[in-house]
Order: structure tokens, then sequence, then C-alpha cells
């Protein structure tokens, strides 16, 4: 059955009632490594015209996605990324085991993926579509963060982001271990900044009207990049901010967190 998510307020408010939505028990993997279910449903990606911050490649359109998935709790941490790959190529490597490893590429989660994969013998694991992730952050909000509206655009106190993200105005200039802040109406951290995460689609233009299980461009020069990170501006950690890199690119602020297919 499909989730319908179309709603804001008091109405989502009841239907995301707890922490996190109980659909399916959560499964953790051979390495620790935690998901939850995400159920299929229809909601409203991209930002309104009127959201502070909003940039232009968000245009609102309805999405339905058919086929519910498993998304990683929390980023990969450098801990799991050692456990599968044997070396941590992450620059804040004295952060610890627990926080998320970044200085990776788009075509090093590939890699990642394809060794967890071997190691579990499944073909289950992936880098969420851009629509699976946003849905996921939302977690039933229509707000610019999964807790509630876009306050402060830069790096001052912005409420409702700092209670369930590392940004500008609360990192110290550095990320911080999974899992700290506050988790979504679906039980999932840190989708609002500590580190922009990897997805699976190219960045383009988004589709006009109501699509149903967008997976993105078929070609392109950049891989999208979702979530915002511990160095950013309020602004760039809404739930809709979307960014293009190249699947080379680099830095101690991209990391990544996986889905699983059921």
């Amino acid at each position: 059955m499909l989730l319908l998510v179309l709603c804001a307020g008091v109405a989502c408010k009841r239907q995301f009632a707890g922490s996190p939505i109980e659909h399916e028990p959560p499964f953790i993997n051979s390495i620790g490594m935690k998901f939850v279910f995400i159920p299929p449903g229809t909601f409203v990606m991209g930002s309104p015209e009127n959201e502070k911050g909003r940039h232009d490649d968000e245009h609102q359109h309805v999405v339905t996605l058919t086929t519910g998935f498993y998304c990683q709790v929390t980023e990969v941490t450098q801990g799991q990324w050692v456990e599968v790959m044997g070396n941590n190529p992450s620059h804040f490597q004295d952060c610890g085991d627990d926080c998320p490893v970044e200085f990776v590429s788009w075509k090093d989660c590939q890699e990642f993926i394809m060794e967890l994969n071997r190691r579990e013998g499944r073909n289950k694991y992936r880098l969420p579509r851009e629509a699976e992730w946003e849905y996921a952050c939302r977690a039933g909000s229509q707000r610019a963060f999964a807790t509630g509206r876009i306050l402060e655009t830069g790096c001052g106190h912005a409420p409702y982001l700092d209670a369930v993200g590392w940004y500008c105005g609360n990192s110290g200039k550095r990320p911080h271990p999974v899992g700290r802040k506050s988790p979504n109406a679906f039980g999932l951290c840190d989708m609002h900044g500590n580190m922009w995460e990897w997805c699976e689609d190219w960045y383009g233009s988004y589709p006009s009207g109501h699509v149903t299980d967008p997976t993105g461009p078929p070609s392109g020069a950049s891989r999208v990049l979702r979530g915002g990170g511990w160095h950013e501006d309020a602004e760039d950690c809404r739930s809709a901010i979307r960014v293009g890199r190249s699947p080379e690119s680099k830095a101690g602020t991209l990391g990544f967190r996986l889905v699983k297919t059921q």
C-alpha cells in the first residue's frame, strides 16, 4: 500500500507520529550497518518558490515511489569502510571510527558497494536514487527541514536544523560522529548536514508533472550530492538542496549512505 505524504502541518504530524515509522523490522547486516524500511509513497519533491535559500534547480513536482526500500540509518562510517575495504581515505581520521567516511568519490562508493555485495553474497546494496533520498529525508515534511521551517540561512542559530544536523553554525568546522543528532520520523539520522551524500543519479533538470520511480537523466557530467555538510550554511542543508559534482570528486565533506532493496 502506498503511503501518501502530500500533506503538511497537523495532518503530517498525525500520520508520522513516533520515530521511526514501524512497517518492517530494522535490518542489520554482517558488519553492523543498520537499515530501516522506507515504505512506498507519493510526495512533492523540490521546494516552493518562497522558501528561504531556494535554488533555481528545485522545481516542485509530484513523485510516486512504488517500491519500498531499506535506508541506512546513518552515513557510512570510517569503521565500516575499513572493515570492508581495509583502508581509510578520510581526511578527518582523528574523528574516529564512528565518524562518517569522507574524501570518497562516487566511483569509490561503487567499489565499496561491489565489495560489500560480494562479501554478503547478494546484489542488493546501492546508492539511493535522488528521489528516494529526498523522500527519506523529508519523512512526510514539506518544510525546509524534516523538523520545521528555515529561519536562518547562514551560520547563525537555526533551531530546526540544529536539532537534526551539523552545519557551519554548530559543527566547529569539522564532521561529527554519526547519530548524535535527533532522527527524523523515519528514524534516519544526519540527513541534514554533517556530510554531503552521493546519490546514484546523474545531475540534471527535474521533469515536469507527476513522475513515477524517477531515475534521473540517462547520462551527464556530474553525479548528484544531497543534504549539505558540516561546513555549509543552513540554507545549503535543506531537504531540497542538490548539487552536481564529477564522479571523481573527493573532499573532506563528501560521504554517502546506502540503501538496500527488499
